[in-house]
């Protein structure tokens, strides 16, 4: 037992050396007996003194560590069952510092009811009724598409009117007006054998399993031979079926209409708390069913270990098992009759990227409603992610960055941008001249503007120094921008980082090798859209400046033309174009008659 065990009560610490070296879930126990953590694990004895024989990493971590007062736990045959029964115990108790899966929508399923004469609809609510659930559908526009291509091709009938054997023998149903629209096959009429009915319905599970290769196949030969027997006005209504799954079938295959029964999990991790794994069904190439979990991290869980955790929720929310299932990485435990596959090319990497591309959707979609719902809430999130990436001791609620422009050393620009909670405060943008520097020198260009800027808000708002500056380049632009805070006395006052163009690589001072953080995350968007406003801005000023520096100096090759003359001149003609067309008489009437003859020649000469 080691450091934190010092400070646990004796009994708490013999329950700990007295665990058994077999599978199990373990619970701890605040002072109030509140259960706040349930694990798993292979060995429990090895697993819960892991907890007490060091300091960890995550503060977090810590602090579940501090506040344990008791434990128990449950011995179980197999690692999948201690996975099972945590899920099932992680449901019941939520504990506080335990994995959160965040899934508080309602998805959509089809239900196809257990009826004499079955109906086929859309529902939020799973029922034990012995009804068949098919989904749930993430995009109810897609469960809504779905079930218009199953009234299309049978009619199906919609009502709830009871239907059985007596009641048909009653003789007491009435046509209705969907009947009449050919939308129902008149059921509680009796217009329609129950085998017929039940053929249709039995075309209806295969379309919603994904099973559309054999439905048509069937449809195909059914009409075949009604064609062979003459019956070609059927089998012209079975042609018009084939077609519409067919337009069907195209639309949902994605990958090799051979790839057949597998299951695909695709993560979206950018380091964050949140992650999203999207789990996929593929039949025939298609998905027939999808559906995107989010978890919130409370400790140290890795990518393997959400993703057990995933599959073990999508065995029991379906009640299926797993044959091939399709990863970038294998999860941390194994489940019976699974096997992993972990592609590097072909259809089932194409399968995982499309379903990693929709967790990442998710997560999209999620910080898009919460920027509507709670725009302060999004930008902290963004902050704190940018903290935590970049290493830094407080949020970055004020940061800036900075770019140099010149072409060929002329006309040596510098932009400086500002971000107030992630987002542009285009109203403190600066633009500066570079005034020291000759020639086209960016470490120089960069020491400059930044002594001059912090050297300013040192005197005049001091108060408002950011908390992190980015600055355009690598280890030289770098470099120059720290000597710049060393002499002025900012060293280690503000975070300071450099962002390297052609790898996206993130420089700190004193570190030669680069950061490079996930393309995907919210920290890298910031400081690229930083870094694109500021190259934007210097370039807008720079050219700007190169346009009115040609202007003048046309002007100012005419001899007895000064500033003052070049300055009225242009304000009255906007530009040389016009100076050199005007006429002598107005040009006179800016200039005098004298400077304007200078002017007229000037531009006459050939």
């Amino acid at each position: 037992m080691g450091k934190h065990s010092k400070d646990k009560s004796p009994e708490l610490r013999e329950k700990i050396s007295l665990l058994p070296e077999t599978p199990g879930v373990y619970m701890y126990y605040d002072s109030e007996g509140t259960v706040i953590y349930v694990g798993k694990a292979k060995n429990l004895k090895r697993r819960v003194s892991s907890y007490f024989n060091r300091t960890h990493d995550v503060l977090r971590t810590n602090l579940l560590v501090r506040a344990i007062a008791d434990m128990s736990y449950i011995v179980v045959p197999t690692e999948a069952d201690a996975l099972n029964l945590e899920n099932s115990m992680i449901k019941e108790y939520k504990p506080r510092y335990n994995v959160l899966l965040k899934d508080d929508k309602s998805y959509p399923w089809i239900c196809v009811t257990k009826e004499m004469f079955p109906r086929v609809f859309m529902t939020r609510q799973r029922l034990r009724d012995g009804s068949k659930y098919f989904g749930p559908y993430t995009d109810a526009g897609a469960a809504r598409a779905v079930l218009a291509l199953i009234h299309e091709l049978h009619p199906i009938r919609g009502c709830r009117i009871p239907i059985t054997p007596a009641s048909l023998a009653r003789g007491k149903g009435r046509l209705c007006l969907e009947y009449h629209l050919r939308r129902c096959a008149g059921c509680c009429v009796g217009k329609i054998p129950e085998e017929e009915y039940a053929a249709y319905i039995d075309n209806v599970r295969q379309i919603l399993r994904g099973d559309t290769g054999e439905l048509l196949a069937h449809l195909r030969s059914q009409m075949e031979e009604l064609a062979s027997q003459l019956r070609f006005e059927e089998a012209q209504e079975l042609k018009e079926q084939y077609q519409k799954v067919e337009r069907y079938q195209a639309k949902s295959v994605i990958v090799n209409p051979a790839l057949d029964s597998v299951d695909v999990f695709g993560v979206d991790d950018d380091g964050s708390n949140d992650v999203y794994i999207n789990y996929m069904h593929v039949r025939r190439g298609a998905v027939a069913r999808s559906l995107t979990l989010q978890y919130k991290r409370r400790l140290e869980e890795t990518r393997p270990q959400l993703l057990s955790y995933a599959m073990q929720e999508i065995r029991q929310r379906f009640n299926i098992s797993f044959d091939e299932v399709i990863v970038a990485e294998a999860p941390d435990m194994e489940f019976p009759s699974m096997t992993v596959t972990i592609p590097q090319r072909g259809d089932k990497f194409k399968l995982l990227d499309v379903s990693a591309r929709n967790a990442r959707q998710h997560r999209l979609d999620a910080l898009k409603h919460l920027e509507k719902v709670d725009p302060e809430k999004r930008a902290m999130k963004t902050l704190e992610r940018i903290k935590a990436d970049f290493r830094l001791n407080e949020l970055p609620r004020h940061i800036e960055c900075f770019d140099n422009s010149n072409i060929q050393g002329t006309n040596p620009v510098a932009s400086c941008v500002v971000f107030r909670d992630a987002k542009p405060s285009k109203k403190d943008y600066r633009h500066f001249n570079i005034k020291t520097v000759e020639g086209p020198d960016d470490f120089a260009s960069m020491k400059e503007v930044l002594t001059r800027r912090y050297t300013r808000m040192m005197e005049e708002a001091p108060d408002d120094l950011p908390q992190l500056i980015v600055v355009d380049g690598g280890k030289g632009q770098l470099s120059s921008a720290v000597e710049a805070l060393d002499e002025i006395g900012l060293r280690g006052k503000i975070a300071l980082v450099g962002i390297a163009k052609r790898l996206e690589e993130i420089y700190f001072p004193g570190d030669s090798v680069p950061l490079y953080i996930d393309k995907n995350s919210e920290s890298l968007k910031v400081v690229q859209h930083l870094r694109d406003e500021a190259h934007r801005f210097g370039i807008t000023h720079h050219r700007n400046r190169r346009s009115k520096t040609q202007i003048v100096s046309e002007l100012s090759t005419i001899p007895g033309i000064g500033p003052a003359t070049e300055q009225a001149l242009l304000s009255r003609f906007k530009s040389v174009k016009r100076i050199s067309a005007a006429t002598l008489d107005a040009l006179a009437e800016v200039v005098g008659p004298a400077k304007a003859r200078l002017i007229r020649d000037h531009f006459a000469r050939p």
